[in-house]
């Protein structure tokens, strides 16, 4: 038999709004089902959204995409069936996907710590959330809240699962000896394979750039449209994501005004995953200069359509350069982004369509030669047999 694995997590399918701790489900149920039976509880609707999603019912489990998923609606009566499902649904071990998530994670570690539910392992993944540039947003809320969750002991015992070792590093940075077992077991990329059409780059066209992911003030978009303001080329920059911070894009909006005439800016809205290898294929650069990220799935869809990216030295995806991918530069250097910019919007379009075949020669070697699909493997299945 299969081992169970329960999973909570504050957003899933169908939804897709809250990118990537969603699609690290979603990716690694695709690589592990035929050794683990997943079993998912999540909300009944997507990220920021007022209203639950159109046809899926909850209250029960049903499933989707050949999984078990319990969708709880919102307010304080689905505790109660939250803590009846913790309780009551055979597993071998539960998984949790944020560190101050309250209902997918703060939630089973206190029915857990009270002993109101069967003993068994947990592994936590904090999804970047440990980041500096992450924990230093609302850091006069984080830094306390945890310091009172490891007096209480509600992080004792876990095993943590880091993406990277930077990312083990944070969490021992953050956590000191609560965190004495972490494994690192990276998060893996889709099975599914997208045909695009990818886009020929004249030189005399303006640089088509996109910036794709969520507008909250961790993905720093205000840092990318500050850039562009001082680039002195002619430049298309095209936004897509769902608005999480409603006064940051506020404050994204009057930069965007801002700009010089020569960078044009326009926001399309979200967009559903099916559509992004498609919308990064269109364009000439990836341009993501987040605060910190634990994996990046969205730099694996450009990287995966031949887009070269751009993107802060805050994530995994270090030494662009030396692959030939793009550039991975420090946030106190924003004059390196700028000119990283100008550069490549001067490239001759034999030169553009080399760096293209480059990008997507190096994702093909990276897929390869990938072991993270066996480190998953081990740390599930493993830290199951151990529990």
């Amino acid at each position: 038999m299969k081992h169970v694995i329960l999973v909570c997590i504050s957003n899933y399918l169908p939804g897709y709004k809250s990118g990537g701790p969603l699609r690290s489900i979603v990716n690694l149920v695709e690589h592990l089902r035929d050794d683990v039976d997943f079993r998912v509880i999540t909300a009944d609707r997507d990220l920021g959204d007022a209203i639950p999603y159109d046809n899926v019912p909850s209250g029960r489990w049903t499933e989707v995409e050949g999984v078990q998923v319990y969708y709880l609606p919102e307010g304080l009566g689905a505790l109660g069936t939250l803590y009846r499902l913790l309780r009551d649904t055979p597993c071998d071990m539960l998984y949790l996907n944020s560190v101050f998530a309250t209902r997918s994670t703060l939630v089973p570690l206190m029915v857990r710590r009270l002993g109101a539910m069967p003993r068994r392992k947990v592994i936590i993944a904090p999804r970047g959330e440990f980041s500096p540039g992450a924990l230093a947003l609302k850091s006069w809320k984080k830094r306390p809240f945890l310091a009172l969750a490891r007096v209480a002991g509600l992080y004792s015992g876990l095993t943590w699962q880091a993406s990277t070792d930077f990312e083990a590093d944070d969490i021992r940075r953050v956590m000191g000896r609560v965190a004495t077992d972490i494994h690192q077991a990276c998060d893996l990329p889709s099975l599914v394979v997208h045909t695009v059409k990818v886009r020929r780059r004249n030189a005399e066209d303006p640089l088509r750039i996109v910036f794709l992911s969520r507008i909250s003030p961790k993905k720093n978009l205000a840092f990318a449209l500050s850039c562009l303001s001082r680039v002195r080329v002619p430049v298309e920059f095209t936004i897509y994501g769902p608005v999480e911070d409603a006064a940051y894009w506020d404050e994204c909006e009057d930069l965007m005004q801002a700009l010089p005439d020569h960078v044009k800016a326009t926001y399309r809205g979200a967009v559903g995953p099916v559509e992004v290898p498609q919308v990064m294929a269109e364009h000439d650069l990836f341009f993501l200069p987040t605060l910190g990220e634990n994996y990046g799935h969205v730099l694996a869809e450009a990287i995966a359509s031949g887009t070269p990216v751009l993107v802060a030295d805050t994530t995994p995806w270090r030494g662009l350069e030396a692959l030939g991918v793009g550039r991975d530069l420090p946030l106190n250097d924003p004059q390196a982004f700028v000119e990283y910019i100008e550069a490549l919007s001067r490239l001759s379009a034999d030169d553009y369509a080399d760096l293209r075949a480059r990008v997507l020669d190096v994702d093909a070697h990276r897929k390869q030669e990938s072991q993270d699909i066996e480190r998953n493997r081990a740390l599930f299945l493993g830290a199951v047999q151990a529990g």
